[in-house]
């Protein structure tokens, strides 16, 4: 369990420091939820977890693309298990639960936006930027609402970030009783003209 940002980028230091002792390759993942919200100070609460969305591969010096977090590697499974004892830590405090969402597609120039953070030489954090986060929050919250609503809302989204976030959400579920959903909470949001464009 985390309550905030500082326990966030202590975990992630000693998990860099874990993988710089390690003869391995340099991790550079992409982090999305409630642990990359509050290491950008865009929402302070407690997380469970750190989710990563995608590992990202350099294919040359200019051009990185995302690829599936499942499985992790042994060395980067190995580093997880002692940080998680040495600062008691649930096993999976650093898990791969949201990949799956790549297999659909993420929104267009995601991996332009990313902020950036170094954990020594052996680790490199990606964030998912504020409109990527409304994006996958919208969608969640349909699904699941609790923290993904709240965290939607704490991220202020604008009528035309909510549209596009809608749309890309419909290229993941293409069902009518989704959109219907959405529409629905789109409207208790207070934007029924976002709902109705859709």
């Amino acid at each position: 369990m985390f309550t905030g940002k500082n326990q966030i980028d202590q975990a992630l230091s000693a998990l860099g420091d874990q993988l710089a002792a390690k003869i391995a390759p340099p991790v550079d993942m992409l982090i999305c939820g409630g642990a990359a919200l509050n290491l950008l100070n865009l929402v302070g609460r407690t997380t469970v977890d750190v989710d990563v969305l995608a590992f990202i591969v350099h294919e040359d010096s200019r051009k990185l693309r995302a690829k599936t977090a499942k499985p992790f590697p042994p060395f980067l499974e190995e580093a997880v298990a002692k940080v998680a004892r040495d600062f008691g830590l649930p096993s999976k405090w650093l898990n791969s639960g949201p990949t799956s969402a790549l297999e659909l597609g993420l929104p267009d120039g995601l991996l332009e936006r990313m902020e950036t953070r170094s954990y020594g030489t052996a680790l490199t954090v990606r964030l998912l930027s504020r409109y990527d986060q409304i994006h996958f929050k919208l969608y969640a919250a349909v699904d699941r609402s609790g923290k993904h609503y709240d965290d939607l809302l704490a991220l202020k989204p604008t009528p035309s970030e909510l549209e596009a976030a809608a749309r890309w959400s419909m290229t993941h579920d293409v069902s009518e009783a989704y959109k219907g959903e959405l529409q629905k909470m789109l409207t208790a949001m207070g934007h029924p003209d976002v709902a109705r464009q859709l």
